[in-house]
């Protein structure tokens, strides 16, 4: 089994599990999810799952050590006069903090050793070159376990509710380990709460015939953008990008702009399949996107894209660093100086830029990573700086904000900023990345677009195929993006149309899809971040 588009989970593995827990009486069910998960993780990562539970065990010892500090601390200061309450909550804060620590360096540095280690001796060995010092490192090689950025960011977020008092630790070890460990959500999220999916997995609802036929359909749905659509472009990005310099800006445009569009269709089908298996189980599951295709600005590109990540980096990171006490003097200060809207930019650049940072480093081990998070972290805090102006230019020019021609404008320039920062994305690196803008910016043709097209894995009705997919999901993006469902308005027709759509459909993914000879179907990109 390899990921949610392998015959193996969609035949074999996901329809056992649903028809176990069918037949299994309630309070049982989440035990046989957890049972389910750890087969999943360990059919998938074998002898790794070691890292698995060594970071459950860490995150529910020292969130049991902080709820009880927390414990005891209420009780003192129940017992003594307010004079003494300072004291104490000061004493048992700096208690928790060690522990919170603890357990923040534990769980980064699993992940900064295993995901990490490789590119900074690398790094050091480059530095130790320049200043010609004749010291050779051993640099360490680890496989990573399946997820391991994801279930992270959830071992951190669950500590910090705890330690935060948001939520109170949890005593059972099997439903912590069921949260960090649930199948549909350790490959590539979305990234959730413990408040938003523990209780779910523990309650074990019954499972209904609409909440099936509608996971069914979304299941359906990842498919025909997976298998449709992202695994078709595949051999085509893959050779763009791999011997880029065989080729003119105008083909490695289109090799961007394409990428883009694969790794939307691979990333939100999966996401497709993930929900749509939840709601089998009766299951919600949070949306991971919403339409980002028609954002205006990168930063709601940002709202809309990958939600759960943004969101996480914005609880654990945007808002902490932004409300401490130095950067509230930077910005009070600040105020003072530049005004009440430039003000608060110079304290919050700050913590955008720590956050975009992060956002680099925890997509991949590479200088073209971190390029890609500083990219967005310029964009978002270069259209902050220039707001004023712009808006006076459009007054100036009594442009309507909501016109369609504007706001048409507004979406072409976001995919144009968006398609750039993937080109460095998927690049071979940073100076690759370069190389490519760089061709695009200086070598760029027409000519080739028309001569070189068909001959890159993929002929004339490849590309057919592709955009009736691409045409469909714009379809289904716009009624989405207008507030309506889809699958509803699906539902409320006559069982024949009904049906006879959903034949059409699965017939169009069994005759169109890129599978067998010939094909290299696309491994889970974001299971490697």
């Amino acid at each position: 089994m390899s990921s949610y588009f392998s015959i193996e989970y969609l035949a074999l593995f996901l329809p056992a599990v649903l028809i176990l827990y069918n037949l299994m009486p309630q309070r049982y069910r989440w035990l046989l999810l957890l049972f389910a998960s750890y087969l999943f993780f360990w059919l998938i990562s074998g002898v790794l799952i070691l890292y698995l539970l060594t970071a459950t065990l860490t995150t529910y010892i020292i969130a049991l050590h902080i709820g009880r500090l927390q414990q005891q601390r209420n009780m003192l200061l129940q017992q003594v006069d307010r004079p003494e309450r300072k004291a104490i909550r000061i004493s048992y804060q700096k208690k928790q903090q060690k522990l919170i620590t603890a357990g923040v360096l534990i769980l980064l540095g699993m992940l900064i050793v295993l995901k990490y280690s490789g590119f900074i001796g690398i790094n050091i060995q480059s530095l130790l070159n320049v200043l010609h010092l004749p010291l050779t490192l051993q640099i360490p090689s680890f496989v990573l376990p399946i997820g391991i950025s994801f279930y992270t960011l959830q071992a951190l977020s669950y500590l910090f509710d705890v330690y935060r008092e948001k939520i109170q630790a949890e005593w059972n070890l099997g439903r912590l380990a069921l949260y960090l460990a649930f199948f549909l959500t350790i490959i590539e999220g979305p990234i959730c709460r413990y408040t938003d999916l523990s209780f779910q997995l523990y309650e074990g609802k019954k499972i209904s015939w609409n909440q099936f036929l509608f996971g069914m359909q979304r299941i359906v749905y990842g498919l025909m953008k997976k298998i449709v659509i992202a695994d078709r472009l595949n051999l085509f990005i893959k050779t763009i990008f791999h011997d880029y310099n065989s080729y003119d800006g105008g083909m490695i445009a289109l090799g961007a702009l394409l990428y883009t569009c694969q790794l939307y269709m691979e990333f939100s089908g999966t996401m497709d399949v993930i929900i749509g298996s939840g709601e089998m189980f009766a299951l919600k599951i949070e949306e991971n996107f919403r339409q980002p295709f028609f954002s205006k600005t990168i930063s709601e590109f940002w709202q809309r894209w990958h939600i759960s990540l943004g969101l996480w980096f914005k609880d654990y990171i945007f808002y902490p660093l932004s409300m401490s006490k130095p950067l509230k003097k930077l910005m009070a200060w600040a105020r003072k100086k530049v005004g009440n809207h430039y003000g608060p930019l110079a304290s919050g650049a700050i913590a955008l830029f720590c956050v975009w940072l992060a956002n680099g480093f925890w997509h991949g081990s590479g200088w073209n990573y971190i390029f890609f998070g500083l990219y967005h972290f310029a964009l978002i805090l270069g259209g902050s700086l220039i707001e004023p102006v712009t808006s006076r230019i459009v007054s100036f020019l009594r442009i309507n904000k909501e016109s369609a021609p504007y706001q048409f404008f507004q979406i072409i320039r976001t995919s144009v900023f968006v398609v750039i920062g993937e080109l460095f994305f998927r690049a071979k690196g940073l100076k690759a990345g370069i190389h490519m803008f760089i061709t695009i910016c200086t070598n760029f043709s027409w000519t080739s677009l028309n001569n070189s097209i068909f001959s890159i894995g993929m002929d004339r009705q490849d590309f057919i195929v592709v955009i009736i997919g691409i045409l469909i999901v714009f379809m289904i993006s716009v009624v989405k993006e207008r507030g309506l469902s889809f699958r509803a308005l699906i539902s409320r027709q006559p069982v024949m149309l009904r049906w006879s759509l959903y034949y059409m459909f699965i017939l169009f993914i069994v005759i169109f899809g890129a599978y067998g000879v010939g094909y290299i179907p696309v491994d889970p990109i974001y299971a490697n971040f």
